[in-house]
């Protein structure tokens, strides 16, 4: 029956509405499975299995009498714990809010309530979502479900591997300068950060508020769609998602320097048969410039840890002491930094984008790799390390200076068997645009079959 729960949700949709499946009995099993494999991964802080069979009887019986909500209803899904949830832990991955019950949903939450979608649990984090590694040091480290000794990426890393290991059908995962994508790409699955603002920031708490994006993590590009869909509120509106047969007339933009600089030979060897299949599809592939990147990227660090600083400086005040050790490297970067180089830091941002849409005119969108390596094993990491982490093992940074719309699709895996994810990037509010082309690519595919096959982390210790 696990099987079941590695299914998409576009087909889960189905069979509840064909009353073949109920959202009872796959929210059991769902709960089974997170008891079976959680103890080893770690992917969640709380799992909310009281409140989820409460959500999932009101549902049942709303299918039973052929009322459905959305693509959603009563379908498992992960909330990261970044988010608050109404009458559900919200920890942020730290001791300071260890006993924070919210009495409301974040707005992104409520909007999946709305849709029918069954909130299963709370996912492990990077400490305030400020890593890549999901190394937290209060609820435990978090284990990449192909293999155990690595990272999952982050700081979305719970939300990725609950998705992974069908624990979750999806997940909602934010993004500041890759902790959606990252982690997608280093657990082979699905993930988009949309427009910056198309979906509600309300009720998540913030890293960098003009960076900060809240999108889907899925198995699948159209799971994401669907997932999508209902973050902005589009519930019972026709979707606007459609499946492409090829890719005949797309024109992508690749910037070489950028996306192959630090990259490992063997992601590149991935990166470039994904690049093949897309030619084969049809797609034209076209070198660009993007001039200004070097100094908007590092103007990218520099808004964030000013931001960020701005945000947690009464809560240092109070609760320094309990803040791990990489955070409290980050806020003293960030104490450093002016306000002439963070207005700076805007200024420079501003033309890179305005620079970057020119690059754009006729491309439909930028291709390159997710992670440019491999992930690294889990306890390597120190605290200087924190602010360049992003930067080092991925490319996924560039979206977020520009507040452009991103995701990440599995494109195969390294000689070790680590999954390798190929990046898009499209322009403002072209987000179904550019998971319609990702969706082709993926369905010539067939790199989700290996998430329902993996089974490395059942052998993992259970301690």
């Amino acid at each position: 029956m696990s099987e079941l729960l590695f299914d998409t949700i576009d087909n889960t949709s189905r069979r509840i509405a064909d009353k073949e499946l109920s959202p009872v009995e796959l929210t059991k099993l769902t709960i089974e499975r997170i008891r079976q494999v959680e103890p080893a991964l770690n992917a969640f802080i709380t799992v909310s299995d009281e409140q989820a069979l409460e959500q999932a009887k009101v549902l049942e019986t709303e299918a039973q009498k052929g009322y459905i909500r959305s693509p959603l209803h009563g379908v498992p899904i992960a909330v990261k714990d970044m988010v608050q949830t109404k009458d559900i832990l919200t920890t942020g991955g730290s001791k300071i809010f260890g006993d924070w019950v919210p009495d409301e949903d974040a707005a992104v939450v409520r909007l999946l309530k709305e849709a029918g979608a069954v909130i299963i649990g709370k996912a492990n984090l990077h400490e305030f979502a400020m890593g890549v590694t999901t190394e937290n040091p209060h609820y435990g480290r978090t284990r990449n479900p192909w293999n155990g000794k690595y990272i999952p990426g982050g700081s979305s890393g719970g939300s990725a591997v609950a998705t992974a290991a069908g624990m979750a059908f999806g997940a909602i995962g934010t993004d500041t300068a890759g902790s959606i994508r990252l982690p997608a790409a280093m657990c082979g699955t699905a993930g988009i950060k949309p427009t910056y603002d198309l979906v509600s920031r309300e009720g998540g708490l913030p890293f960098s508020w003009s960076l900060d994006h809240v999108g889907p993590m899925t198995r699948t590009i159209k799971d994401s769609a669907i997932m999508l869909e209902a973050m902005i509120g589009l519930n019972g509106q026709k979707s606007t998602f459609n499946e492409r047969d090829n890719l005949k007339g797309i024109k992508l933009g690749f910037y070489e320097p950028y996306m192959y600089s630090g990259i490992d030979s063997d992601v590149k060897n991935v990166i470039e048969k994904a690049f093949q299949q897309l030619e084969s599809l049809g797609a034209e592939i076209i070198p660009i410039e993007l001039p200004f990147i070097d100094s908007a990227l590092e103007g990218l660090k520099t808004i964030a840890q000013s931001e960020v600083v701005a945000y947690h400086e009464p809560l240092l005040k109070k609760h320094g002491d309990l803040y791990g050790d990489d955070l409290k490297y980050r806020f003293q970067y960030g104490r450093d930094i002016s306000a002439t180089s963070y207005i700076n830091a805007q200024r420079v941002r501003k033309k890179f984008i305005q620079s970057t849409l020119t690059q754009m005119k006729g491309i439909d969108a930028l291709i390159g790799p997710t992670n440019v390596q491999p992930p690294f094993e889990i306890g390597t990491m120190v605290p200087e390390q924190a602010i360049s982490n992003m930067f080092v093992l991925g490319k996924t940074p560039l979206a977020n200076v520009l507040g452009f719309p991103a995701l990440s699709v599995a494109c195969g895996f390294t000689k070790d068997h680590f999954p390798v994810g190929l990046q898009m990037i499209g322009k403002p509010f072209s987000d179904h645009h550019i998971m319609e082309i990702a969706d082709c690519y993926e369905r010539s595919e067939s790199w989700t079959a290996a998430l329902k096959e993996n089974k490395s982390y059942l052998e993992l210790n259970h301690s």
